[in-house]
């Protein structure tokens, strides 16, 4: 019965039954007050025609005799024929008919009517309530579709109609993911487009400036020399950008799949210092790495590759000649971590909770390098890997960059 898995029907199948054992109930009392009422017309018949025999002088002993007498003999039934009284005379069964069947009759059609109406005021309201309650869902459902998603569909109860709800609950929720991601991929893409222009808008500036003076100073070979060089390092600032936009764009978007595997960290970290090694030593600087060359990583080793170099590159542009990068790995019971320390000028604490967002240049920056992407792509590529990145800094005794890697 699983019609009554549902605590609303339960309670409308129980006021059913609860009529029903009324109306059962009642019809018993009736018919116990029709029997006495019978009983009590039978009793006064027999009163009456053993008065009327006491009138007429037979013996007491013969009427009583006469009560307990079972036996039908031929001459009494000649007798009640000569008088009326058969069973197919209308007359005599009229009289008892008259006298306790009216009443009971009447009873029942009262009865009846009352039992009917409960019944019908009791479905009527049941009927009107699931209306007012299929109502309501469909209402909830219209929003849905019109991607409101501030009010639910009633939940918690048991039965066909609420195992309905909880499916129309899970497409709900589905429409609202898709619709929250139609939502962000909208504003990713207007400030995608809206950083691009903002930050092209300065090396473009520069470069249109810088060929203007090429172009007006020809003759003049060291001012074509160096401006060409600004002009190149503008071409790569913007080739730089647009390219750490593209990999911000691909891994917020998840087009991005990483391909884990077991990697040296010896070899990750090799790989990413070592494009940098140039620039250190042209710079005055040293990159230093320490750990234990057999420790592994389950990553993506590219793209990790790309997030280690990312704080490196950071930690040099925050470095003053002479200064030093250490690239430290160690494992753990239950991860990998891997810590990336420079002795520069450190992060002040206005700063510090803001360095992960994109092109956020502290105004302590002055001309240093970067165009604030790197942090922000570092943190994105690590943490889409099921890893942390964290920083911890001190104006003028440098940071320090840790990430932690489940162990695999």
């Amino acid at each position: 019965m699983k019609f009554l898995y549902e605590k609303e029907t339960r309670r409308f199948y129980g006021f059913l039954v609860t009529v029903c054992i009324l109306q059962a109930f009642f019809l018993g009392i009736c018919g116990i007050r029709h029997v006495q009422g019978i009983r009590h017309v039978l009793t006064e018949r027999e009163l009456a025609v053993a008065s009327y025999l006491l009138e007429q002088e037979i013996p007491p002993a013969t009427i009583a005799s006469a009560w307990n007498h079972t036996e039908v003999t031929e001459a009494g039934i000649r007798l009640l024929e000569k008088t009326g009284h058969t069973e197919q005379t209308d007359s005599y069964l009229l009289f008892l008919t008259g006298q306790t069947s009216v009443a009971f009759l009447l009873t029942l059609f009262v009865g009846g009517i009352l039992l009917t109406a409960v019944l019908l005021a009791g479905a009527g309201f049941f009927l009107q309530a699931r209306e007012r309650f299929y109502e309501k869902a469909e209402q909830v459902v219209t929003r849905y579709a019109e991607d409101r998603f501030g009010e639910h569909l009633p939940g918690g109860g048991t039965g066909a109609i609420y195992r309905l709800f909880g499916k129309v609950e899970q497409l709900a929720l589905s429409l609202q993911a898709r619709s929250e991601a139609e939502r962000r991929a909208k504003e990713f893409l207007r400030d995608m487009i809206s950083d691009i222009s903002h930050q092209l808008k300065t090396p473009l500036a520069a470069l249109n400036m810088y060929i203007e003076i090429m172009e007006e100073e020809a003759g003049q070979e060291d001012t074509v020399r160096r401006f060409t060089e600004k002009s190149m390092r503008s071409l790569e600032r913007m080739e730089q950008l647009i390219q750490s936009l593209l990999k911000m764009a691909r891994l917020d978007t998840g087009n991005i799949v990483f391909e884990k595997r077991q990697c040296f960290v010896s070899e990750v970290v090799s790989q990413a210092a070592g494009e940098l090694l140039e620039r250190a030593e042209r710079e005055g600087k040293r990159i230093l790495t320490e750990g234990m060359s057999e420790e592994t990583l389950y990553c993506d080793q590219q793209w990790t590759k790309e997030a280690v170099g990312n704080l490196v590159k950071n930690a040099l542009d925050h470095t003053e000649r002479g200064g030093t990068v250490r690239i430290l790995w160690q494992r753990s019971p239950v991860m990998m971590r891997l810590t990336v320390e420079d002795d520069g000028c450190g992060i002040a604490p206005e700063d510090i909770h803001h360095i992960f967002k994109r092109f956020y240049r502290s105004k302590h920056a002055g001309d240093r390098q970067g165009i604030g992407l790197g942090l922000s792509l570092s943190k994105l590529i690590i943490e889409g890997q099921g890893g942390s990145l964290s920083v911890e800094s001190r104006p003028g005794e440098g940071s320090v960059f840790r990430m932690a890697f489940p162990a695999g």
